[in-house]
């Protein structure tokens, strides 16, 4: 059955774009319009679409607070389209807080190599997307321990939407499934810490990546005793203003990595959008390699394999690796390479992920010794580390 999409934009030429694009697809039927975050509650609710398409920025009623309306009354996977700016960046986060699924940039030719990678780009997120349903009621999870950032407020837009609290309330993204959970699910009261040492925690992910991301690093505590390094699938435009944002929010120290940087514990480094990241050196003088790939042969800038790749040279087997959300198999290759120098593979399960295509990848290859829901994913690395 055809995934069906409301798409909202107050741009007619950006609508008639993106219904274009999305009817190339047999498996995909645009179903309506909206031409404003208000009309967007409305038709949500008369048409009850798969799937939404979303503007940021609209007159009557902004992106973000159509958002929350729809989650409050018609829950609806939804993602959003963004400009290349910190200000569209900080308010497409603010999205993802609300409660959407995922963003592209509005110009999505410039993630892709060419305008045919991006047009099968954005029918598979569509459809990925828009085959999860979620639970009728869709509820807000226990919000995480207040961390109240000294940052200023870059958006005025994000303000309106988001800045009245210092809670970091995350959606309950369980989706309702046709077919069963493939993997059984390690819960906190049940994990037991293997007690290895570790020098090293790496986490990949990509769709729905910075939602959870985000859900994780702000229950680390600020002493934190490893680096961390961060791979997450994201436009070169996002990255500074993904980094700056999870920086005030945690307790750790969270930066987008620069080429020297020489690891330090508690601090976690993002890799830079459209650019590799590679752990160099050994013992104490561990520093990153920030650089471009024109390799064709790697999709992902930046890849999740590349890093745990020189992960694994560098630390051997002293690295808590883990796998989220996302679609393909990014991870699995540097997640094997890891595995077989000793390393610990963890995998975010089904249930949790809002696509479970690189966890899943993980799981089915054999490599992740857990697979943890996403709100247990902080408690058991800090029991597993020895810390908080």
């Amino acid at each position: 059955m055809a995934v069906k999409v409301l798409v909202v934009d107050d741009s007619s030429f950006f609508r008639r774009r993106v219904s274009e694009i999305l009817e190339q697809d047999s498996d995909i039927q645009v179903i309506g319009f909206a031409v404003n975050g208000r009309e967007a509650v409305e038709k949500a609710a008369q048409l009850r679409p798969d799937m939404i398409t979303m503007d940021v920025e609209m007159p009557v009623l902004d992106g973000i607070s159509a958002v929350k309306e729809i989650m409050a009354s018609n829950p609806t996977p939804i993602l959003m389209f963004s400009s290349l700016t910190r200000d569209g960046a900080t308010a497409t986060f603010d999205a993802l807080d609300a409660g959407a699924m995922d963003f592209l940039p509005k110009k999505f030719e410039d993630i892709a190599r060419n305008n045919e990678d991006a047009i099968k780009l954005l029918q598979s997120k569509v459809k990925d997307i828009g085959r999860r349903r979620l639970p009728r009621t869709f509820r807000a999870a226990t919000p995480a321990k207040p961390v109240i950032s000294t940052k200023p407020t870059v958006s005025s837009l994000s303000q309106r939407a988001s800045t009245s609290t210092t809670q970091i309330r995350q959606p309950d993204r369980s989706f309702q499934r046709a077919t069963p959970v493939a993997s059984t699910s390690t819960n906190v009261a049940s994990m037991r810490a293997s007690g290895k040492q570790y020098q090293l925690l790496a986490i990949g992910t990509s769709t729905g990546g910075p939602v959870a991301l985000q859900t994780i690093l702000t229950q680390l505590p600020a002493n934190f005793p490893h680096p961390i390094l961060l791979i997450q699938h994201m436009p070169a435009a996002f990255t500074p203003a993904f980094a700056a944002r999870l920086n005030g929010l945690c307790q750790i120290k969270v930066k987008e990595a620069q080429q020297g940087d020489r690891l330090q514990p508690g601090t976690a480094y993002l890799a830079p959008g459209g650019q590799q990241m590679m752990v160099e050196g050994r013992g104490g003088n561990r520093t990153l390699r920030v650089f471009e790939d024109h390799s064709e042969r790697i999709s992902y800038k930046p890849s999740v394999d590349v890093t745990f790749a020189s992960a694994a040279k560098a630390y051997q087997g002293d690295v808590l690796a883990i796998v989220l959300t996302g679609m393909g198999a990014d991870g699995r290759d540097g997640a094997r390479m890891l595995k077989q120098t000793g390393a610990t593979i963890w995998a975010q399960d089904e249930k949790s992920c809002v696509v479970y295509g690189m966890p899943q990848a993980i799981t089915n290859a054999g490599l992740s010794s857990e697979s943890l829901a996403l709100s247990d994913v902080a408690a058991c690395i800090k029991r597993e580390v020895g810390c908080g």
